[in-house]
């Protein structure tokens, strides 16, 4: 990790991903044995702080953790990847945010999440670390966390100059355009029909729903299509960025990884081609192993794959 790279704030959700492995989802009402379980440090914003880090930015993460036995561990893991963790608090009374994740034997997760403490982020945090995300080249944020918290961090950000990068998962029930008064959103394919109320089935359903979030607010429009690779929308003109080619063995973070390699390589060279190709890395190494931070590819592991 690099500490003098590109000035990157984290805003969001720290998690305890309780990861079950099995042959197959278990359907309603069935009982299956599993093959494994394990506690992996998680959360979105944790997740990108630390694909941030590792990619070679200089983090600073805000957000809280519980009163429980997960909080030490959580910060603790952080803090391994040198991740400035003065900006996140400990929430007394509630537990630390946890996620249930399961992962089936082709890659593919489904994840139940209980908010906990990220459940407490309020504007106010927000406003005690301004100068945090004043200071920062980009602001990394997803919508784990309360969504005023997270218009909070947008309108410093947007006063001060800060480059805003928005990866909007989960898609809330009740969804507001404020949100993407940003400088990039970068859903998947998923989030990107839930947003915008159309499927995606094809590239042009892609590249349709680009071009209504620009229309609707983003800068710069960025939609991840799994093993189809990426499309970017910006200045007008439509790009598509190939799949890295890769054996998936689990999805969980991959987002994660593509979106925090993102910000760091956007801030790095201010080509966003250049940083969509360096993500869509970053995502495909994460997708090839197992777990959610433990998965994140090193700055030299990205540019090796890149050079192969």
């Amino acid at each position: 990790m690099n500490s003098k790279g590109p000035r990157i704030t984290v805003v969001g959700s720290i998690n305890m991903d309780l990861v079950i492995r099995c042959d197959t989802f278990a359907r309603p009402g069935e009982t299956i044995i599993a093959n494994s379980a394990a506690e992996i440090s998680g959360g979105k914003g944790a997740n990108q702080a630390v694909a941030s880090a590792r990619a070679g930015g200089d983090v600073s993460m805000i957000g809280r953790v519980g009163d429980d036995a997960f909080a030490h561990t959580l910060l603790q893991n952080l803090q391994h990847s040198e991740i400035d963790c003065s900006g996140v608090q400990n929430t007394a009374d509630s537990p630390s945010g946890l996620a249930i994740v399961t992962v089936e034997s082709a890659g593919q997760n489904s994840i139940m999440l209980v908010q906990g403490a990220n459940g407490h982020v309020t504007p106010e945090d927000v406003e005690a670390n301004r100068s945090v995300i004043e200071s920062a080249d980009v602001l990394l944020l997803q919508l784990e966390i309360p969504i005023a918290a997270v218009l909070a961090s947008i309108a410093i950000a947007r006063t001060a100059g800060v480059r805003i990068v928005l990866d909007p998962a989960p898609v809330p029930k009740v969804w507001s355009d404020a949100l993407l008064g940003v400088d990039l959103v970068c859903p998947n394919e998923t989030e990107a029909a839930a947003i915008t109320g159309h499927p995606l089935e094809s590239f042009d359903d892609a590249e349709s729903a680009a071009k209504e979030l620009h229309r609707r607010g983003a800068k710069h429009v960025a939609i991840t299509l799994g093993d189809r690779g990426s499309l970017l929308y910006t200045e007008n003109t439509m790009h598509r960025i190939a799949a890295t080619p890769i054996t998936v063995l689990d999805t969980t973070a991959a987002g994660d990884a593509f979106a925090g390699a993102l910000a760091v390589r956007w801030a790095e060279t201010n080509d966003l081609i250049e940083a969509m190709r360096f993500a869509s890395i970053a995502g495909a190494i994460a997708a090839s192993r197992h777990g959610a931070q433990p998965s994140m590819g090193t700055r030299e592991m990205i540019e090796q794959f890149a050079t192969t």
